[in-house]
């Protein structure tokens, strides 16, 4: 049995092209894994994505 989906919102243009947007897209893109946010003089550069695949349920 699968877990509930957390319904999809739009993120608001504004927040698109900033760093959040992208983050709130590689959260949305991982089932099972993590999301890394390198972050250098105060500012996000980098958010680094690793997935997991899982054969068993």
């Amino acid at each position: 049995m699968k877990p509930d989906a957390a319904p999809k919102q739009n993120v608001p243009e504004y927040v698109e092209d900033l760093p959040i947007g992208e983050i709130v897209r590689a959260l949305r893109s991982v089932r099972y894994g993590s999301i890394q946010i390198i972050v250098q003089d105060s500012r996000v550069v980098q958010i680094d994505r690793t997935e997991k695949t899982r054969l068993v349920h």
